[in-house]
């Protein structure tokens, strides 16, 4: 009885959770999902039936070896039937040795074709996509909902069809030897399924609320254990708060998986109770129908046996709907982020860029950030409606050109629209109106492909991913070798750091890099680029935030990544871009100077304002310092 009581208590706890219509678009593209694994579903419902159909045998044999005993039939007899009960037991064993790899195997390739499709769609998204998803609700997309939806097949959809097969079996079976016992018995029914669905609700409460409390609590260690987080609190937390915060929250768990023990416990116990009752039934009317004589002693015997093949059946029939409908919920979750289009997506007819150095050209480029109802769904936000910010144009009207091998500077007040024009070239955002042209075709015209080839992009925050340092290069060339590493290191002036380190090249770099300073993190995104050898670069505040020696280093190693290149360079530090061949001074997502450093000194506007200020605070620094 075990192993139908809990699979009573799974069917209840479902019975208790909210359900939506789903529709017949959605149970289509299940279908599309199955039908790679169209053969194996078959041959596993094949196989479920015939599990069901040995099931309800054995208890019809053990009854026949009864009634051999009792009427004194031969021992050959006795023994061929137990051969035959034997026979079952071993081919029940191999069938569910089949039936166990089948479900393996369609719900294994299931989960990987729905994770694999997310997970390239969740790649293909936009920018914009991600600084508004929260990361652990999408993570919980390819966990969680993706097994689910993998349940509707391994679970749901066989136990509907061997439970519909047993139950039917079952019943016309005890109701040829005995309809009298078999009504009857079915009577104890009701007083088990009714409180068992009231007691689902009360434990499918109790999981909910657990899972909240274990989602609040892996928030606040991901965010904790986190090299910023764990700095942060540090400087600023209290441990002991902190500790108090987090011990309440998971004792509330505590005591909820006592409850929910308990709470099992007694389903179990009740199932176990009712079976019971309704086996004493059966044994009492069962004997006193055999003490008259119109029911043999063997039928008993079956009868007793068949009725544990009941109740379990039975009542996961009696929520089968809705251990469907839940499955599909999940697989309708899944659909939700398959269903958002990317925003940014190669045209038909996309081209590469062209070989050789590239130019850069915006013509009449305005743009505003994409409202939320384009990139994002306010499940992946955690949001019961989604905001209406963004729409708003930042960009107005901006034109300038950038011939092959030039550098052109970005300059202006924080907030100005510098970061949003480095955006625009790789096609991180799509303009709204103009165009941003490499090489004179428009980058909606060109393959994401050969975008990130021909482009490369070092920012501020200089990510680095949590493993090796190889791992970390290799992302920009596969293919190079360890001389050629070592090559990009040493042009990125951060060779013999690493060489000094135990591990080398396989050193792991910490989460985000942490393990190095600011400074040497750049340095190791340069190496990367280097590596890359874009033929145009982009460099977002990319000495930001640095003391005046990381300062210097990177700055040499900048030096060898714009050699011969075409360059668009966004700085703070007026002194950095003084040799570009052309500056714009962006205000208000507008151009408001354009021109060389002297030239721009000499105008007396914004340009000089800026330079003159930022030359006052480094001379006070100094003045400070000595």
């Amino acid at each position: 009885m075990n192993f139908s009581a809990w699979s009573s208590l799974r069917s209840v706890m479902h019975a208790a959770e909210e359900q939506r219509p789903v529709s017949r678009v959605t149970l289509r593209r299940v279908a599309s999902f199955a039908r790679p694994h169209l053969r194996q579903l078959m041959l596993f419902l094949v196989l479920s039936v015939v599990t069901a159909v040995l099931a309800v045998a054995t208890p019809i044999l053990a009854g026949r070896v009864v009634d051999a005993i009792v009427e004194g039939e031969s021992q050959r007899t006795v023994i061929g039937i137990a051969v035959v009960i034997a026979v079952i037991a071993v081919a029940e064993t191999g069938i569910g040795l089949v039936s166990r790899w089948l479900s393996s195997s369609i719900g294994e390739g299931l989960i990987l074709d729905l994770r694999t499709a997310v997970y390239d769609h969740v790649q293909r998204m936009p920018i914009a996509f991600f600084t508004r998803t929260r990361t652990g609700a999408l993570v919980s997309r390819l966990n969680n909902d993706v097994i689910g939806a993998q349940r509707a097949f391994t679970n749901t959809l066989s136990g509907v069809v061997s439970n519909t097969v047993m139950l039917v079996l079952t019943l016309g079976v005890m109701t040829g030897i005995s309809w009298q016992i078999t009504a009857f018995a079915l009577i104890l029914l009701p007083i088990f399924v009714l409180p068992a669905r009231r007691m689902g609700a009360r434990l499918a409460n109790l999981q909910r609320e657990a899972a909240n409390f274990n989602a609040t609590m892996s928030t606040q260690m991901t965010e904790r254990f986190s090299a910023g987080g764990a700095t942060l609190v540090k400087l600023y937390g209290r441990p002991e708060e902190e500790s108090i915060e987090f011990a309440e929250r998971a004792g509330r768990v505590r005591d909820i998986g006592i409850r929910l023990s308990m709470l099992q416990w007694i389903f179990m116990s009740a199932l176990t109770l009712v079976s019971s009752l309704a086996l004493a039934l059966v044994y009492g009317l069962g004997g006193y129908y055999a003490l008259n004589g119109s029911l043999e002693a063997g039928s008993v015997v079956a009868l007793a046996l068949l009725l544990t093949r009941l109740y379990g059946p039975l009542t996961s029939l009696a929520n089968a709907r809705v251990d469907v409908m839940t499955a599909l919920v999940s697989f309708e979750r899944v659909f939700e982020v398959l269903d958002l289009e990317p925003l940014i997506q190669d045209s038909p007819d996309a081209r590469k860029v062209p070989e050789g150095p590239v130019s850069l050209e915006f013509e009449r480029v305005s743009f505003s950030y994409p409202t939320a109802d384009k990139v994002s769904i306010a499940s992946l936000e955690d949001v019961g409606t989604l905001d209406t910010l963004g729409g708003v144009e930042v960009l107005h009207d901006l034109s300038f050109t950038v011939a092959a091998g030039e550098m052109v500077a970005l300059v202006g007040s924080s907030g100005a629209g510098k970061s949003t024009i480095a955006q625009l070239i790789p096609r991180l955002y799509d303009v709204d109106d103009g165009a941003v042209k490499i090489s004179g075709y428009d980058v909606r015209q060109l393959t994401a492909a050969s975008i990130r080839d021909a482009v490369g992009m070092v920012t501020q925050d200089g990510h680095l991913f949590h493993e090796t340092i190889r791992a970390n290069l290799l992302i920009a060339q596969p293919t190079a070798t360890d001389d050629d590493l070592w090559h990009v290191l040493r042009r990125a002036r951060i060779e013999d750091l690493v060489r000094s380190l135990p591990d080398g090249l396989d050193t792991v770099v910490g989460e985000r890099g942490y393990r190095f300073s600011g400074g040497e993190r750049q340095r190791l995104t340069i190496a990367r680029l280097l590596l890359a050898q874009p033929r145009l670069v982009i460099l977002d505040e990319a000495t930001a935030h640095l003391d005046s020696t990381s300062e210097a280093a990177v700055q040499s190693a900048l030096g060898e990544a714009l050699v011969g290149r075409t360059a668009v360079v966004i700085a703070h530090r007026l002194s950095t871009v003084r040799a570009a061949d052309q500056i714009l001074v962006i205000e208000g997502g507008r151009i408001v100077e354009r021109g060389g450093h002297r030239d721009l000194l000499a105008a007396g506007g914004r340009y000089a304002e800026l330079y003159r200020t930022q030359f006052q605070e480094q001379a006070a620094e100094r003045t400070a310092a000595d």
